[in-house]
């Protein structure tokens, strides 16, 4: 189990980034939360990660915290979410907001993200009610903490448009290509960075 990854940090294309320890890469995926908090290309990054091995392919998920890879893994053990929708939900809302609307039981809140329909929204609620009340008293702040993602400079791979990079981190994410290009080109402006266009463009679809 690879469980924390200490590199420098070669790449950043979202929702992947490429870390390099010892001279070997390491591709993994963020949700956004996470990756908001990235340092600049070139700079050392500490990524907390969960491994999944499937038939058909390896993959390593990163996290800023241990408390947002906690509740990544309690989200995938539910029935009917896999690791890829987990990095949908976590993208769309921080770790603290998704336990707020758990203990709301926030349906409406939910069946925004793409992939989460009524069903699952409501199976997730029941599922992980009792799971993460551990998580709802000391580690609340922790939560908090974790998922603030305050100014950052703009430290994306430099793209000759940001509108296409962030259109193509959206459908990563599991978004259909018609909505993020129509949810992109009406919040982009002038001299916004894709990184910007990213998140404006998540909290415009919740």
């Amino acid at each position: 189990m690879i469980g924390r990854i200490r590199g420098i940090l070669i790449e950043k294309q979202p929702p992947e980034v490429l870390i390099e320890v010892g001279g070997v890469g390491y591709e993994i995926q963020m949700p956004m939360t996470s990756f908001y908090q990235l340092p600049e290309l070139g700079k050392e990054a500490v990524i907390y990660t969960h491994f999944v091995v499937r038939e058909d392919a390896q993959l390593l998920f990163g996290f800023a915290s241990k408390a947002e890879r906690a509740l990544f893994r309690e989200l995938i053990k539910a029935n009917g979410v896999g690791p890829k929708l987990a990095l949908t939900i976590l993208s769309g809302m921080s770790a603290s907001q998704f336990v707020i609307c758990v203990q709301n039981q926030d349906v409406s809140a939910l069946i925004k993200l793409p992939g989460v329909g009524r069903k699952t929204a409501e199976r997730l609620l029941v599922e992980l009610k009792d799971r993460l009340k551990h998580f709802l008293g000391d580690d609340e702040q922790a939560f908090t903490l974790a998922s603030q993602t305050g100014p950052v400079e703009n430290t994306f791979v430099v793209s000759d448009d940001p509108r296409d990079e962030a259109i193509s981190a959206l459908i990563a994410l599991g978004y259909k290509p018609a909505q993020a290009e129509k949810t992109v080109k009406s919040l982009y402006k002038d001299g916004l960075s894709s990184e910007q266009l990213i998140r404006d463009a998540l909290r415009s679809m919740l």
